[in-house]
């Protein structure tokens, strides 16, 4: 691997690869997995069966034209960490991999897959590229330990399948150790109450994701807490004899340590590993609680390094090594809890540790630091935890997961960067280097949007050069992880800011979560991003985002992931501004700007946020156990609520209905949003509403709300296949105004008694496509109060204000000719109900967010076009 310039951020208008790449596969590799050595042929075979399976000759749905064969060959020659690659073209060309680690194997497996990549860009202009390819690849792993961490306590438990796909790209990437960390989310016999509801792992399950990765020459090691953190447990009564402080467990009790070691055992009896990861972090306010009572004022320092103390004692008497994170040895000694004292480069705790019995030898401590994004600021703090005897410390950094939805990719790299040079560079090197994923804040973020980042971080462990270059991240990403780096990195723009001629500060801003869930009516984060165009910005990256999540290519299958921050930025493009936007007409006294408003960008912004809603959950219960979920329901239910207040109260008042109309209104149902995937739904955008008031006949006189430049309205562009609704007579009368079947439609009465609306009824299948298409329903509307009422009728539901019906209208999606399903799909059965879907998802398994989120949106039957389903991906 050379090195090059450092990594590029794509602007969302960069298009780095070229289109004629995304449409097939333009190499197979032929894996001999039947004459591989015995210790790898169970991980080929997980990979090669799960994992971005278009590539492999074995699984790949559509056979490429060019095939490579791969063998494998385990030799002491090698030196452990290293391994040679060596092509040799032929009819068939044949790949060498010689190793000696297992893990390595599969590093090189993943670089042979880059090297497939790279040879299809090459044969654009070279089209022998993949016909004889001409490479070798030798690489040397600069770190003894190159580990993972992935919290598993902040909501998300990953379930196992999930664990297995993050296990699976580890593997590509050559790391060697996967920590999942859990505070309380364990099973510990005998403890109903540590980890009550929370979804903890079972000594089944860690067992059989221990034997997943040995497969592929990984070890897992049990991450836990032994003093901080761990409030969820000591929160039940069950537990308050062992409560320092809230969050705090009792040291120097003896009940204390008989229950460590309890915990001890149930974490790591699972699992090969005799290292145990035994936190002790942010354990702030040591001492302070209930100890202080029990056994008087002692100095931190001397409190935690006796509790350390104890517990290494019970780790050693299980043959276990232990290690810790550093953080509070530095804190404790500047009596300071907050992260300054950690990283203040003046703050050695050598001195404080002098004056008590020392750490133990072989404790090994970690040292975090997510933050700084210069290399010399990592080596001097690596010093000073040499200073303590702590040999070879380990380096920690991070992939930016926590407080936001979406990780921080292009911070991530610029402060990864910095750590790994100061790691693997003299005299601060270290043997060990660990990735954490952290979900603060109740674990919003999909983990697998760290994909980039763990392989950044890989490929910089496996060179000595400060750089990696650019292309051959697009290419290792592409191959390994199936996703377009330029689009993922695109994502991040949930999170940066159009401020291109300002240096960012030192860490990445989370502004999509504050513009998310802040209250829309009070919008205290306006001032905050005054004179910045937010609305073009996230319009632009939701517009590029749906977009690729929505291409039907084999080759990107993970971009469909980046549906997430797509919907995400939608509804931030809506709801920015959104009241500046509410404020100027009503200050000016104008209702009907007013009403424009809420009808134009706050009723899209219900149904966007209702989709994000949706589809964040479907993918929640693909990728995590449920336990969690309900937090962030919670908030999606509060922001729901506001706005469909918000939009109700705006409403009476730009049609000055009376309080006592507000009382009597029920939401009945607000449109959802429509399908994003092409194998079901054609469209990616709905179409702003349109007024059309009714006189007591019922007839259409006509829109109401301007359609001029501006106003987010348009008319008279219905798609030529979309059938066309009139009022009740209208075939008698050609001046009535004709609507796209679909169109959201909003019609405006005033004290109407019983009347007949146009609304669309369900899509009928017909053998005999000659006969005319059935007309559409009219539904009959029974007769309002005195008060005004604001009905809605859409292509998926009714919404009435003010009136004292439910109306809930179920027409069934319309897709256009080129969408419509094949001649093999059978055309009386265009429809799939509730019953079939489990059906469909067990065969269609990369298609399951996508069709819960869809069917549940709809409520109504679904039609499914499998002509355009893509090869599954099973990436996670």
């Amino acid at each position: 691997m050379d090195g090059g310039s450092p990594m590029q951020i794509s602007t969302p208008n960069e298009d780095p690869v070229p289109r004629v790449l995304q449409d097939a596969i333009g190499v197979n590799l032929a894996v001999d997995v039947d004459g591989a050595p015995e210790h790898l042929q169970q991980g080929l075979q997980q990979i090669i069966g799960s994992h971005n399976v278009a590539y492999f000759a074995q699984t790949s749905s559509a056979q490429a034209e060019h095939v490579w064969s791969v063998q494998f060959e385990h030799t002491e020659d090698v030196a452990s960490g290293t391994f040679d690659v060596r092509s040799v073209t032929g009819q068939v060309p044949q790949i060498t991999v010689r190793y000696n680690r297992t893990i390595d194997a599969f590093r090189a497996l993943g670089q042979v897959l880059t090297a497939a990549r790279a040879a299809e860009v090459a044969a654009l202009t070279n089209p022998d590229a993949l016909q004889t390819p001409d490479f070798t690849i030798s690489e040397s792993a600069q770190f003894e330990t190159l580990a993972l961490m992935i919290d598993c306590s902040r909501n998300g438990v990953l379930n196992v399948n999930s664990v297995r796909a993050m296990l699976r790209n580890m593997a590509l990437m050559g790391y060697t150790m996967l920590q999942l960390y859990t505070e309380d989310t364990y099973k510990v016999e005998g403890e109903p109450f540590f980890g009550y509801l929370r979804g903890g792992y079972t000594h089944d399950e860690l067992r059989a994701i221990d034997d997943y990765a040995f497969a592929m020459g990984i070890e897992v090691v049990a991450c836990i807490q032994t003093l901080g953190h761990l409030g969820q447990m000591l929160q039940w009564p069950r537990y308050a004899g062992l409560r320092d402080t809230n969050e705090v467990i009792l040291s120097r009790a003896p009940e204390t340590y008989a229950f460590l070691e309890k915990l001890i055992k149930a974490a790591s009896a699972p699992l090969r590993s005799k290292r145990i990861h035994i936190g002790m972090d942010e354990a702030y306010g040591v001492g302070e609680g209930r100890f202080r009572g029990l056994y008087g004022q002692v100095e931190g320092t001397a409190i935690f390094v006796e509790h350390l103390g104890r517990v290494h004692a019970i780790c050693a008497q299980l043959g276990l090594r232990a290690m810790i994170w550093s953080d509070m040895l530095f804190c404790l000694a500047a009596k300071n809890n907050a992260l300054y004292a950690y990283y203040d480069q003046s703050n050695n705790p050598a001195e404080a540790l002098s004056r008590v019995e020392g750490i133990p030898r072989d404790i090994d401590l970690v040292f975090w630091d997510y933050y700084h994004t210069q290399p010399e600021i990592y080596a001097r703090k690596i010093q000073q935890h040499k200073d303590l005897g702590c040999s070879s410390p380990w380096m920690a950094g991070g992939a930016w997961t926590w407080s936001r939805l979406w990780c921080h990719v292009p911070f991530s790299f610029e402060s990864n960067r910095a750590s790994l040079i100061a790691a693997k560079s003299q005299p601060g090197r270290v043997a060990s280097f660990m990735l954490t994923i952290w979900g603060d804040e109740g674990n919003e973020c999909d983990f697998f949007s760290a994909l980039p980042v763990m392989l950044y971080v890989a490929n910089h462990a496996h060179t000595d050069k400060s750089e990696i270059d650019a292309v051959f991240m697009e290419n290792a990403f592409a191959a390994v992880c199936g996703g377009s780096l330029g689009d993922w990195m695109a994502a991040s723009g949930v999170d940066e800011l159009p401020q291109p001629n300002e240096a960012r500060a030192q860490m990445p801003s989370n502004m999509s979560k504050w513009l998310l869930w802040e209250d829309p009516m009070l919008s205290f984060m306006s001032p905050q991003y005054a004179g910045l165009a937010l609305d073009e910005h996230y319009a632009g990256t939701a517009s590029r985002l749906l977009d690729c999540a929505l291409a039907p290519n084999t080759r990107y299958p993970l971009n469909r992931l980046l549906r997430m921050p797509g919907l995400l930025a939608r509804v931030l493009s809506l709801k920015c501004n959104l009241r500046d936007r509410l404020a100027r007409p009503y200050k000016a006294g104008d209702r009907t700007a007013l009403l424009q408003v809420a009808e134009t960008r706050l009723r899209p912004l219900i149904e966007a946020q209702r989709e994000l809603w949706l589809y964040h959950r479907a993918r929640w219960m693909r990728i995590y156990k449920p336990f969690g979920w309900e937090t962030l329901e919670l908030r999606y239910g509060g922001l729901a609520a506001r706005l469909h207040t918000m939009y109700d109260r705006i409403v009476a008042y730009a049609l000055c209905l009376p309080c006592s109309a507000l009382r009597k209104s029920r939401a009945v149902g607000v449109a959802a949003g429509v399908s994003r995937h092409p194998a079901l739904l054609p469209g990616r955008s709905r179409l702003p509403s349109l007024t059309v008031p009714f006189d007591s006949a019922g007839d259409v006189s006509g829109p109401s709300v301007s359609a001029d430049a501006g106003s987010g309205l348009s008319m008279g562009e219905v798609p030529a296949w979309l059938p066309s609704i009139t009022s009740a007579d209208s075939s008698d009368d050609p001046a009535a105004m004709s609507m796209g079947l679909g169109w959201p439609v909003t019609a405006c009465t005033s004290s109407l008694p019983a009347c007949t609306i146009p609304a669309c009824g369900p899509l009928q299948s017909h053998a005999d496509t000659s006969a005319p298409a059935p007309l559409p329903v009219l539904t009959a509307l029974p007769a309002t109060s005195d008060t005004d009422n604001v009905t809605t009728i859409n292509a998926l539901g009714v919404r009435e204000l003010g009136g004292e019906g439910d109306f809930w209208l179920q027409p069934a999606p319309l897709l256009p000719p080129e969408l419509d399903p094949q001649d093999s799909f059978p055309r009386d059965i265009g429809c799939l109900g509730e019953e079939d879907m489990g059906t469909v998802i067990d065969s269609i398994p990369e298609l399951e967010e996508d069709l819960l989120c869809i069917y549940e949106n709809s409520y109504t039957s679904l039609l499914l076009d499998y002509g355009r389903v893509t090869a599954p991906s099973r990436l996670g």
